[in-house]
């Protein structure tokens, strides 16, 4: 029997470890149900049980996500080297969706697109531009003229992003549509050379690459790994199933497959709909996990929640809009997961963290008869105990378990202890964006500007996190009350939450 080759043996490494993550919480669940005496701590018991097993689910799909990535990538390397070269060179639109971005940033972006390897008459590039600042859009006006590309403004943002792509579309005509973000830097010219052979299946819809950004500080570079998780694993293992999404960038979208779903989707993620609408007409997709242009770093932590903003509000968009779709077509089991995971994944990893602060909140001030069960077999040794047991085993395990993957995957446990904090650091802001989207609030989100003097810096965290903070005083203090009971590992408990909530306003202050 062959052995597991490394890359296998750390993907498989993951599942064993999420296994026991999930039997401890579920233990630890079981054991509040069997010892509830009233109805109060009953319905307690139930709902720990209801989140823990939902958490167990999204735990282990990532595990064999991660594992399943491993397959897609020597399979995409063997059908990469089937490929034969270009017969003709289809026309391509590269679209720049631009929003008073820094022109500089943005010239020095199309000047790497002007340089990609494919007949120069074969491809246009387009400059679209929402800018409002009039200088700004001045000048990218003036450069689009002297380097003779297609500059199409517009006065009002209407669609956002896909808004602007579907303008454009009223007036290209080429075959194909890259799409380009601002700030993201060619670093490899064969980007359509590589790409476009893949649209020789008439089937495909799009072609995806992976995105990642350019290296940076330790924080830019663990926001880099943070969405780098999913370009790496979920992607490929979605792969697989003919689900990986359109990512908005670095990657191509046929035309007429376009025309088939009226265009760009208009909503804040343009690009999840998009993959969503093409799967319904049958059209297949290629995820390509190769770096063909690297974003730039996001060193700012109020960038990244704004970010992660439109994600979980267009998560949950796309949520309600699959469960109104779903039947238009058949589906596998597997892509109702995949399609489900997509649209509440972030929702699970925000509110569900949420209420399992509550219900924890709960369980150490609940009225559980921890002393009147023993189990004799060891001795008298009391049911609390083994609540301890697992309780602390359970924290344990969450926290070590991003870092061991981080460190499994990356190479570095520092990455996995920030990308473990950045997630209670978004649980907030994630879950507001999810209820901003229910209620048909307004997609947009912004943060205080963080300032350069002390006093100014700690008040605009402060105004950024308000309700992480009240929130992180509150379990402090029910820790104190907890200690004063006697209950160790309750107080504990509540400790941990505290510090984990209250790193949304150290991130708002450290990295403004």
């Amino acid at each position: 029997m062959r052995l597991l080759d490394y890359g296998q043996a750390a993907r498989f490494s993951t599942i064993p470890l999420v296994i026991l993550l999930d039997i401890v919480g579920v233990g630890f669940a079981g054991y509040l149900l069997l010892i509830s005496s009233n109805l109060y701590t009953a319905a307690i018991a139930m709902i720990f049980i209801l989140l823990t097993v939902i958490a167990t689910f999204f735990n282990t799909l990532a595990a064999f996500s991660y594992y399943d990535s491993y397959f897609y990538e020597k399979k995409f390397k063997e059908i990469e080297a089937c490929m034969k070269p270009m017969q003709r060179y289809p026309t391509v639109a590269i679209a720049v969706p631009t929003y008073n971005e820094d022109p500089k940033m943005v010239e020095r972006t199309i000047g790497k697109l002007m340089g990609m390897e494919y007949p120069r008459d074969r491809f246009k590039i387009y400059l679209l531009d929402d800018s409002t600042n009039e200088g700004i859009a001045a000048e990218l006006r003036e450069f689009s003229q002297q380097k003779g590309i297609a500059y199409v403004h517009r006065n009002d943002r209407e669609g956002f992003k896909a808004g602007a792509l579907n303008n454009m579309l009223k007036s290209s005509m080429e075959e194909f549509v890259a799409i380009f973000d601002a700030d993201e830097y060619l670093v490899n010219r064969k980007f359509l050379l590589n790409l476009i052979p893949f649209f020789e299946d008439k089937k495909v819809g799009y072609v995806q690459t992976e995105k990642r950004y350019a290296k940076s500080n330790f924080f830019a570079n663990s926001i880099d790994l943070f969405n780098g998780f999913f370009f790496s694993f979920v992607q490929t293992s979605r792969a697989t199933h003919n689900t990986s999404t359109f990512a908005g960038s670095c990657g191509i979208v046929r035309r007429r497959a376009l025309d088939d779903i009226d265009g760009f989707p208009e909503y804040i993620i343009e690009d999840t709909f998009l993959s969503f609408k093409q799967k319904i007409k049958k059209y297949k997709s290629v995820y390509i996990p190769r770096v063909y242009a690297l974003g730039r770093p996001i060193s700012k932590f109020s960038i990244f929640a704004k970010q992660q903003w439109r994600y979980n509000y267009g998560g949950t968009q796309f949520l309600g809009f699959y469960l109104k779709n779903r039947n238009k077509r058949h589906f596998k089991l597997t892509e109702h997961v995949d399609y489900i995971s997509l649209g509440f994944g972030l929702n699970y990893l925000s509110i569900v963290l949420l209420l399992f602060t509550v219900l924890s909140i709960l369980i150490v001030f609940a009225d559980f008869p921890f002393n009147s069960y023993s189990l004799s077999m060891l001795n008298q040794v009391y049911i609390k105990s083994y609540l301890e047991i697992f309780g602390i085993m359970a924290l344990l395990l969450s926290f070590i378990a991003p870092i061991l993957v981080s460190r499994i995957y990356f190479g570095s446990f520092s990455y996995g202890v920030m990308i473990f904090l950045l997630n209670f650091a978004l649980t907030f802001i994630r879950t507001r964006a999810a209820i901003a989207a229910t209620l048909h609030f307004s997609p947009m989100k912004g943060w205080a500007k963080g300032e350069s003097q002390r006093l100014r810096r700690i008040l605009a965290a402060f105004r950024n996190s308000m309700a992480e903070v009240v929130f992180s005083v509150v379990l402090f203090v029910l820790s104190i009350f907890a200690f004063m009971a006697n209950n160790l590992s309750g107080g504990v408990w509540l400790v941990w939450y505290s510090l984990l909530y209250s790193s949304t306003f150290y991130f708002f202050y450290r990295y403004r």
